[in-house]
């Protein structure tokens, strides 16, 4: 079987429901087991899916719960992630977010700005859903992407250059989504959610040991077909996530010339569920519902099932 590398990348719960719904898809029509990619990259919602697929946790009822309907659901997700208020840090904010924005204008403005939720309830939530297993960094390579506020730059978490830490903890920092959560302290040090930077940090696969014959990418926010009424923010941030994930994809070709990729991205009528809020914990359940109604067709589709084949082996045909 082929070598794989799986990135997922950020858009919110409603981004880490479309993965989810896409790799049990691919895994029913496969026989492909996510869990054996050579390396998972994950950026935000799509680190906080990595830390549920190593921890062999990837199945419905890490979705649905037994007796839960969908309100059930958004209010569980909702007790984690908004129940911790987040603590007013003026001057931590003023000295590492504020004057370093005046001084380069832009994005960083806003990172460590006083928000309305705490991060520890990110870290919560991971641990609910992956177990005692989050207290050690699975054998088989995780990467989780955050982005340190004061140093300016990305961090992979998992890799040998990034401080050590659990998988909770890492999954937290990386899905710290500036002006929602609080930045993530480890060790007095500032992270937020690695989609600053890029929404899915695929050249991070370049650090396998070996080349990867196909890297499959899942990349809820850089979609290339809007929704019917997208708002102004959501074509920003998918034009963004575009150019991001096509400056990273021609780094993995000129790296790999022999490498296939595959690029999975939701389509309008899933889309129409996940927003205009991917934070939104009501997109859950509706998301992951489109999302594998939509998979028959998508997976089905000739460039797709084609690539699905050549790499994954024998697999069952799509009908």
């Amino acid at each position: 079987m082929s070598r794989i590398g799986l990135v997922l990348g950020g858009g919110g719960v409603s981004g880490a429901s479309y993965e989810m719904a896409t790799l049990m898809a691919i895994r029913l029509a496969t026989g492909w087991e996510p869990n054996d990619a050579e390396v998972i990259v994950g950026t935000s919602g799509g680190a906080y899916v990595g830390a549920m697929v190593r921890a062999g946790r990837l199945h419905l009822d890490s979705v649905v719960r037994d007796g839960e309907d969908r309100d059930a659901v958004a209010d569980r997700i909702r007790g984690y992630l908004y129940s911790n208020r987040g603590a007013v840090e003026l001057r931590r904010w003023i000295r590492h977010g504020l004057i370093g924005g005046l001084r380069q204008p832009g994005l960083r403005m806003f990172l460590g700005a006083p928000a309305r939720y705490g991060s520890e309830g990110l870290e919560d939530w991971v641990t609910d859903t992956i177990g005692d297993q989050g207290s050690e960094w699975p054998n088989r390579p995780l990467v989780a992407v955050a982005y340190d506020i004061v140093a300016g730059e990305r961090v992979a978490f998992g890799t040998v250059a990034a401080p050590d830490v659990t998988v909770p903890e890492a999954v937290a920092a990386s899905s710290a989504v500036p002006l929602v959560f609080s930045p993530a302290e480890i060790d007095g040090r500032l992270y937020c959610d690695g989609g600053v930077v890029s929404g899915t940090h695929a050249d991070l696969v370049l650090g396998a040991e070996e080349a990867l014959d196909l890297v499959i990418i899942l990349a809820p926010m850089a979609v290339d077909e809007e929704r019917e009424g997208a708002w102004f923010h959501e074509r920003l941030f998918d034009r963004v996530g575009r150019q991001s994930l096509e400056a990273e994809l021609d780094q993995i070709m000129a790296a790999w010339p022999s490498t296939d990729t595959l690029v999975l991205r939701p389509r309008p009528r899933v889309l129409k569920a996940m927003r205009p809020n991917p934070m939104d914990a009501d997109t859950v359940v509706p998301t992951f519902i489109h999302t594998l109604a939509s998979m028959k067709d998508r997976l089905a589709a000739q460039e797709v099932w084609s690539t699905l084949e050549r790499h994954l082996g024998p697999v069952n045909e799509v009908t």
